[in-house]
């Protein structure tokens, strides 16, 4: 089982803080370190959440979120193994030829390591402050996805889309993966057919096991549909579907419904003693796991 130490960018908020997280993430065992994203953070916020019960984001303007991109890079030296991922990139809001640039440039220079994990947004406010379009960015986002793939393929690449179109054209660096992992997230049924359609994995957010199945054998069943092997499509789950007792029969439990990475908040990691929990935790459940 492999373990990511997800939105660690939002606890690593300060230049030495973020180096010694990844450090120790890596040292006791993560497989990889993520960033979340939001630009801005609305005032006055009507958009419900889709993850609480409630409808209200876990978050505050206080919140630290950094770009995801630039922290990345930042961080990515300290910990040479670690893999380097997006939790979630708002894609529509992106340019995709920029994004296209700043994904390869990073791959590149990190000799492979990059993973995009994209949403579609759920915080209208947000698009209409960067002057974005909120209707229909499932399909922008599709399209962009198609785009991305475009322009890191090769050279003399031409796009026509509704979204994206280009002549031919040549973006260099080009990835050092021959295929940059993009990860979907969501629970929706939208979000369920995007994954099954075009992503290499799937990252839904809920921390229910039950629902978390569910959600598993759709998108499964989704890829079939779409003449694709389901085995392609990698699951990440949040930890916080094994509970707080029993998390080496829960992690076991996660193995054998298909799981493959189990991605931890690093918010739990958070304040005073975070590095310490974030030790403990690495030999308690971690190494354990890979045991």
């Amino acid at each position: 089982m492999k373990f990511g130490l997800a939105f660690a960018s939002s606890i690593g908020t300060e230049g030495n803080s973020a180096l010694e997280i990844c450090k120790l993430a890596e040292k006791v065992g993560f497989e990889s370190v993520w960033g979340g994203e939001h630009v801005i953070f609305p005032s006055s916020i009507e958009s419900k959440y889709p993850y609480t019960a409630d409808g209200k984001v876990p978050a505050t303007k206080d919140t630290w979120i950094p770009d995801p991109l630039i922290w990345l890079a930042y961080v990515s030296a300290v910990a040479p193994s670690l893999r380097l991922g997006t939790c979630i990139l708002i894609l529509p809001q992106r340019n995709p030829l920029v994004l296209a640039k700043e994904i390869a440039t990073l791959d590149h220079l990190t000799n492979g390591k990059v993973e995009l994990g994209i949403g579609v947004g759920w915080l209208k406010e947000e698009f209409e402050a960067l002057g974005v379009p909120w209707e229909r960015r499932g399909a922008r986002t599709d399209e962009y996805v198609e785009a991305l793939h475009a322009v890191w393929s090769g050279t003399d690449i031409e796009f026509h889309g509704e979204f994206v179109d280009f002549e031919p054209l040549t973006c260099t660096p080009r990835p050092k993966q021959e295929r940059i992992p993009i990860l979907v997230g969501g629970d929706t049924p939208p979000a369920i057919r995007r994954a099954a359609k075009l992503a290499d994995g799937y990252y839904p957010g809920t921390g229910d096991f039950g629902e978390l199945q569910k959600l598993i054998t759709s998108v499964r069943e989704a890829a079939e549909k779409n003449g694709r092997n389901p085995s392609e499509i990698e699951i990440n789950a949040h930890f916080a579907v094994l509970g707080e007792e029993g998390r080496a029969e829960g992690v076991e439990a996660m193995r054998e419904a298909g799981v493959g990475r189990i991605m931890v908040p690093a918010f739990f990691f958070g304040g005073p003693g975070g590095l310490e929990s974030l030790e403990e935790f690495g030999e308690n459940v971690v190494k354990l796991a890979s045991e």
